[in-house]
């Protein structure tokens, strides 16, 4: 099994490696993600921020306002506007990378389905995979070597 997956924007312009699994993958079915996308969900790979390998030109940062008031910061190609990844509340060292993104995106599956009460009716859910109506307890959801790189990076 690879732990490497190079991906990109639509024109190409930006490419990235993403150099090894991510902590944990998330299937976002929030409101925020169905519009930011023009889809039903959002597919998230959590990793470390220097895991993502830049290898084209460097994406753009559009900051987008958020319930929360935190800022979330979506890195997109300045010349496609393809979201490559977000840092939502500016950590910078930790990013959510759009799976769909990647060369082959069915090589990464999402771990939870979140915020699945705003998800569309006709998505159906895979029967072996967490879902939850907004979000998880990380402790009981995600592998403690996740846990702990996690920890490592955040304190």
């Amino acid at each position: 099994m690879t732990d490497s997956f190079p991906g990109g924007c639509f024109c190409g312009a930006v490419r990235y490696r993403m150099t090894s699994r991510p902590m944990f993958v998330n299937c976002c079915h929030c409101r925020d993600c169905q519009t930011q996308t023009g889809g039903a969900f959002a597919i998230n790979a959590i990793i470390e921020t220097d895991r993502i390998a830049l290898e084209g030109e460097a994406p753009v940062v559009v900051t987008m306002p958020t319930a929360s008031g935190r800022p979330h910061d979506i890195y997109r190609c300045a010349r496609c506007q393809t979201a490559l990844w977000s840092d939502y509340g500016r950590r910078r060292v930790m990013s959510f990378l759009r799976v769909s993104t990647l060369d082959e995106p069915h090589a990464i599956t999402p771990d939870a389905h979140i915020f699945t009460r705003s998800k569309v009716p006709w998505v159906g859910l895979p029967q072996d995979q967490p879902a939850f109506e907004i979000y998880y307890d990380m402790e009981k959801q995600w592998p403690a070597d996740s846990l702990a790189r996690r920890k490592a990076l955040l304190g």
